[in-house]
Formats: C-alpha cells, structure tokens, sequence
C-alpha cells in the first residue's frame, strides 16, 4: 500500500502529526543552547522590536506552544518556532518546551513554510523564495506545492513571478515598500530599464495599484508619462539674452529635472579658451585682439 498522502493545506498540525515520529514524540523541556536556527528558514527579516515583544510576553507567561525540532547533525535544529527560539533567547529563558519530529531537509522546509503563511510572517519575496526552493530542490510540481500550502495554482504562479522583478524592486518588496500588488502592475512592463523607473515612481509618489496598472500600460506601450515643461522666469530669458551677446555664441538658460542650468555651446577647444577668457577676465579693451 502506497504512503498516505501528506498534504500541508491540512494545517501545520496534520503535517507535523503526518510527519515520522520520533521516539520521544512527547513534549519536553531541551535547554536553548542546545537548539540552532534552520539556515533554509524561508524568513530571511525578522523584526527585533517584534521579538522583544514576544519576549515581554514570554518573561511573563513562558513559551506556550513548544517549538518543533529534529535531530541533525548531533544538534537540535529548529523546525518550526525560530520566533518562539529567539524570544526566550531574548527573555533569558535556559529552557523552551520541544517537540521532536524526524523530518528530512524537504519535509523541514514544508514546515517552516507553512508555518511561517499561517501566521502571515513571510514578506512576499520570502514566500516566493520558498516557492522556488521546494520546486527546484525537492521536484514538486506547481500543482503539488499549491496543494500543500492551500493556495490556487495561479496565486502560486504569480508569487513565483515575483523573482522576474529587477533586484532593486525585490528589495523595496521585501521591504514592504512596495505591495504585491504593485508589483504584478510592473511586470506587464516588459523593459527591466522601465521597470525599474515605474516601481521607484510607485514608492515616490505613493501611487495606489491602480494608479501603477494604468502607468503600466503606458510604459509597456512605449510611452513616458511627461511632466508639464515649466515656464520659465522671465529674466532667464534676458540673462541667456546678454549672455549670447557678451559670448558671441549660443546661451540657453532654463530649468530642466527641478534644476536650472546655463548651457553654453562652443565648436572647439580654441572657442571654449575664449568663453573662458571672456567668463574669467570679461572682454578685451577695444582695440586689443582677444
């Protein structure tokens, strides 16, 4: 008879309760020296005022729900909990209640996964991280992983599609600067260049996604959204006007990108020698060559 199918969109419960069991399945206090964080915990963020909230909690109340751990390597590994692990860390606590399971690497990740989705603990690069990770390591299928953490094969895909987002956006992402929402609006750019500039406009300006989803299409169609050209003063022009005449060459003052600018055009090296003579000295007196 084929093994029961385990599936983690029954709940972090039924796939611990799945899971091979170890001897000592029972709970039981280990000393928190004794334990060490999972280096494929798919939460890479983990928030220090967050923590030491728990960890006021903790001081108070102890850890109520133990931590899941395994056996590797002649050490307890963290399987589920690293939150609970580091606040009674914070908390000075020596011991924390544990549950040992015996799970392999892929079987680790499903839960620390899992886990980590329920209680809404992974920004949404982790997630898509974690995604990738089961996929490509352990050979699940799309279908299988969306069955496992109780998600539609679409919102899957478009976590995964995530990672087609340029590194600078991933990390506003993962910053919650941008929503995920957000950021399905800028992949229908199909230009990374353009991508990127529409991802930092979101975050500058604060656009809602609708407002991204409509720039979207403008950007993927070619066009770039153009500010009004700003008027300028009026004694830009008598400056530039002056210039022109002092110089004997073209002089443009104007603003351009919140900047004002002199622009001065000259053809060669031996011209650019007289702007500066003229610019640094003034005008030769009449009679005199330059």
């Amino acid at each position: 008879m084929s093994e029961p199918k385990r599936g983690l969109g029954r709940g972090l419960g039924a796939l611990i309760a799945s899971a091979n069991q170890s001897p000592k399945e029972q709970i039981f206090e280990l000393p928190v020296a004794a334990i060490a964080p999972n280096p494929d915990q798919p939460r890479t963020t983990i928030d220090d005022d967050r923590i030491e909230e728990l960890a006021d909690s903790v001081r108070k109340v102890g850890v109520l729900q133990p931590i899941i751990v395994r056996t590797h390597g002649g050490e307890y590994q963290i399987v589920a909990g690293e939150r609970r692990w580091r606040a009674a860390k914070a908390a000075g606590l020596e011991k924390v209640p544990v549950r040992v399971v015996v799970a392999t690497e892929g079987e680790s990740l499903e839960l620390a996964l899992i886990e980590n989705l329920q209680r809404q603990d992974l920004n949404p690069m982790e997630e898509a991280r974690g995604y990738r990770r089961l996929l490509t390591v352990y050979q699940m299928t799309q279908a299988e992983l969306a069955d496992k953490v109780s998600k539609s094969r679409s919102a899957v895909t478009n976590t995964l599609r995530l990672l087609d987002l340029p590194d600078e956006l991933q990390e506003l992402l993962a910053e919650d600067k941008l929503t995920a929402g957000h950021a399905r609006a800028v992949l229908a750019v199909p230009d990374e260049e353009r991508r990127v500039r529409l991802g930092q406009k979101i975050v500058a300006e604060g656009l809602s996604v609708r407002e991204a989803e409509n720039l979207a299409r403008l950007y993927a169609a070619g066009g770039v959204e153009r500010a009004p050209r700003p008027i300028a003063p009026k004694a830009y022009k008598i400056v530039a006007r002056k210039l022109r005449r002092l110089l004997a060459t073209n002089v443009r003052v104007r603003q351009a990108s919140g900047k004002s600018k002199i622009e001065i055009d000259f053809q060669s090296e031996e011209e650019l020698e007289r702007i500066f003579r003229l610019l640094t000295e003034g005008p030769a007196p009449e009679g005199d060559g330059v």
